[in-house]
C-alpha cells in the first residue's frame, strides 16, 4: 500500500497485492484471507527532525517526503517496518553485525572453501540491554539461489529472480551483557555453480569472481544486515 497523492488535504491510498498474494488469491479455494498488516517508514529522512526540531521537522517530512507507490514485489516492499515498544525511555534500537570477523566480506571458492559458518549477532550501545520485545527470535535471510544456499535449511520460498528466503530460529543462548540473540548461518556455494557461469555472472572487472549479497533481517527488531559473499573460481 502506498500514497498516490498527498498534495491536497485528502489522502489517497493505492493498495495492491504482492506477487505472493496474487498467487494465493488465484487458488480460488476460499483460503485467501487478510488477517494482519504492517506499517513502514521507508524513504522517510529523519535527519530533518534533527536539523529543524521536532515540530518544524515533522511538518517538513510530511510535505517533502516523495509520493510513494505501492509495490508488488514483497522483497523490496516495506524494508523498514514500524515497531511498537513499551519501554518509554528507549533511546536507541539494536543493530545486527557479523561476530568474530573484521570485514563484512566472506570469501569462498568452488574448489577448496565452499562453505563458511557466519554468525550474525544483535548489538546495542555500551552498558545497555535490549528490551525483550526487540530480541530477535527468528531471522529472515535472503540469498541468491543461483550461487548460494544455507546448509541444513530449506527455503520457504524462491521468487522469479531466484532469490531464496529462509526463516532461521535464533541460537539457544542470549548474550550475557546485552540480552541479544544471534544466529549461525552455514553459507555454502551451490554444487550447481560451475566454472562456465563465471563468464556470465562474474564481476565486470574480474570474470573469475562472483559477488553476491546476503540480507539478514531480525523479525522482532526489524534490524537489517547486508554482507557480501565473494566466490572465486579457483
Amino acid at each position: 500500500m502506498g500514497f498516490l497523492d498527498h498534495s491536497t488535504n485528502n489522502i489517497i491510498l493505492d493498495a495492491v497485492l504482492t506477487d505472493k498474494g496474487r498467487e494465493l488469491l488465484a487458488r480460488n479455494d476460499g483460503s485467501f484471507q487478510i488477517v494482519k498488516y504492517a506499517l513502514s517508514d521507508d524513504e522517510v529522512d529523519y535527519t530533518i527532525v534533527k536539523k529543524f526540531g521536532r515540530t518544524v521537522g515533522k511538518e517538513k517530512i510530511e510535505k517533502n517526503t516523495p509520493v510513494l507507490e505501492a509495490l508488488t514485489t514483497s522483497q523490496v516492499a516495506q524494508k523498514y517496518k514500524l515497531r511498537s515498544v513499551s519501554v518509554p525511555n528507549l533511546v536507541r534500537l539494536p543493530s545486527l553485525g557479523l561476530d568474530g570477523v573484521t570485514s563484512d566480506t566472506i570469501s569462498l571458492d568452488i574448489v577448496t572453501t565452499r562453505n563458511s559458518d557466519v554468525t550474525v549477532k544483535q548489538t546495542i550501545g555500551a552498558s545497555e540491554v535490549i528490551p525483550n520485545e526487540l530480541v530477535d527470535q527468528v531471522y529472515r535471510i535472503t540469498v541468491n539461489n543461483l550461487f548460494l544456499q544455507l546448509s541444513g535449511q530449506r527455503p520457504v520460498s524462491i521468487n522469479s529472480d531466484s532469490i531464496a528466503t529462509y526463516l532461521v530460529t535464533r541460537g539457544s543462548t542470549l548474550d550475557t551483557v546485552t540480552g541479544g540473540s544471534k544466529v549461525v548461518l552455514g553459507v555454502t556455494v551451490k554444487s550447481s555453480l560451475t566454472t562456465t557461469m563465471f563468464d556470465t555472472y562474474g564481476t565486470a572487472s574480474d570474470k573469475t569472481v562472483i559477488n553476491s549479497y546476503i540480507t539478514v533481517t531480525g523479525q522482532q527488531s526489524g534490524s537489517v544486515k547486508d554482507f557480501l559473499v565473494s566466490i572465486s573460481k579457483t
